[in-house]
This record gives structure tokens, sequence and C-alpha cells, in this order.
């Protein structure tokens, strides 16, 4: 199946210059100004969601799954900060991330990511002018698959924006929520504490179904999914960029996420330009 009859071109027509991709333009740059997030609904075909869910289901043992406890930054404990720091706040965490290197090129998942003008059309609606594609071989496009349990607790994102594609949902749960914005001018560790505490009035819940397109600036915005019910495992697909060229995920992140890693992540370790502590 071709790209062109995964995306729903005839209402997102990503690719043509004209009014009606303005329009979307003017709404996503809207909805990514008020709160960092965005979500173009019926972005795929029905048949691009069968499709998609179908190359998902046919990789899905080939996700790292992972039951851990982590907290909001995936980093050690540290015994010298005071126990109500959010850095002392860990959660337990069931998920499983098929990494990018079982989507083959061509395959429904690459075709959607490399279609012309896509790209331009993400980069379009965050207004970057610095955008690259996540350089990271196991992290560049991926599949999350979560089953009932925990979900995914409140983190961080380690790249600037996120860009992910609602495939299958769960039986039940597993909202996305998030709190805009809530480390753009620092670490902000106080409200932090809020949303992990439950007192805090920033949280945003957001239903996602199959076929919608979210852009989310996850690397400032502390965000979660909540707990799955049911049997049926939730899809969603990642597409990541960055503001910098090379960049790749932190070793030891990187080997938490995926269960392994490769020579790239110990090569360029270190050189992120931001000093965010994930």
């Amino acid at each position: 199946m071709e790209s062109k009859d995964l995306i729903n071109l005839a209402e997102r027509p990503i690719n043509q210059p004209g009014e009606a991709r303005d329009a979307l333009l003017a709404q996503v740059r809207a909805d990514l100004a008020k709160d960092g997030c965005a979500v173009i609904k019926r972005f795929l075909t029905p048949a691009g969601i069968i499709a998609l869910t179908a190359e998902a289901e046919s990789v899905a043992d080939k996700g790292y799954k992972s039951f851990s406890r982590t907290n909001a930054y995936f980093t050690k404990d540290d015994p010298s900060l005071p126990k109500s720091d959010p850095r002392r706040q860990f959660y337990e965490r069931s998920n499983a991330f098929i990494p990018a290197d079982n989507f083959a090129p061509g395959a429904p998942l690459r075709a959607i990511y490399d279609f012309p003008g896509f790209d331009g059309f993400i980069q379009d609606c965050l207004q970057e002018g610095a955008f690259y594609r996540y350089a990271d071989p196991l992290a560049d496009v991926i599949v999350n698959m979560a089953e009932a349990g925990n979900g995914f607790p409140w983190h961080f994102d380690t790249n600037n924006f996120t860009v992910t594609l609602a495939i299958q949902t769960a039986t039940g749960g597993g909202a996305f929520e998030y709190a805009p914005g809530i480390r753009a001018g620092g670490e902000n560790f106080e409200e932090v504490a809020r949303v992990l505490n439950g007192t805090s009035d920033r949280v945003v819940r957001l239903e996602l179904e199959p076929g919608d397109l979210q852009l989310f600036r996850g690397r400032y915005s502390l965000h979660r999914v909540a707990p799955l019910t049911g049997d049926r495992p939730r899809y969603v697909a990642i597409f990541s960029y960055v503001q910098e060229p090379g960049m790749v995920g932190a070793p030891e992140r990187t080997m938490q996420l995926y269960g392994r890693t490769l020579p790239i992540h110990h090569e360029r370790a270190g050189q992120r330009a931001d000093a965010y502590i994930d």
C-alpha cells in the first residue's frame, strides 16, 4: 500500500500548498502556542489504520518490555536531596517500545515518515528554523506498545518535540495527560512535585483515537499515559525530531527504553546542548 493511501490527503492535504493546508497549519500553530500540544484528527485513512495496526502486531514480539521504578527524569535516586524532591519520586512503569530498526523502508510506518511533504509539514507546524530528524537508529520512528497495567508514568522527553500517531487504543484507560510548558524556563521542581502528588491545576487530559496525529513539545511538558485495562494493547507510533543534527539518546536511557545500545550512543554521549538533567 502506498503512502498516499495511508494518509487522509483528501482532508489533510499536507503536501498541497493552498487554502486547506494553510487553514490546517493555522489551527495547529494556535494549539501549539496555547499549550504545546496539537492534534490533527483523522490523519490516517481507515485503510491506513488497518495497515499500521497489522504492522505493529507483526513486530510486537520485538518490543522491549520493561517493568521498573523510574522518576520523571530517568535518573538514579540521589539521597542527598530531600525526600519530597521530584527527582526522588519513583513510580512503577510497565511498557514496551518496538525499536526503529524493526520498521523497514517502504512498509506502512516508514512510508508515512518518508512521504514527500511530511517532514516539511511538521516543520511548518512547529515553525522551527532548526529542524532535524532524530539521528538515533533505535528511536527515530518507533511504536510504543502498552498493555494492561501502569502505563507510562510522568516523565519528560529527551527530544525537543515529538510527533505521535495513534494506531490502536487499549480496551480501557490510556488517556494522555500533560502539564503544558512546566519547565519551559527552568526545571520548576516545585510545580513538578505538585503534578506528581496530584495537587496541580495545570494537568490537561486528552483522549486520542486511532488515526489521530499529535504534535507535542514533550521536553518541556511533564506528561504520562494513564493506566490501561483490558486485553487489547495500545499502539502509538512516535516520530522524533530535534533542533540539532546528529542527536541520539543517552546510553543509560537508551538501555532503559530499548534494552540495548549501539556504538553511536556511546560515541555521542554528553553532546546535548541544553542543560536539563535528563
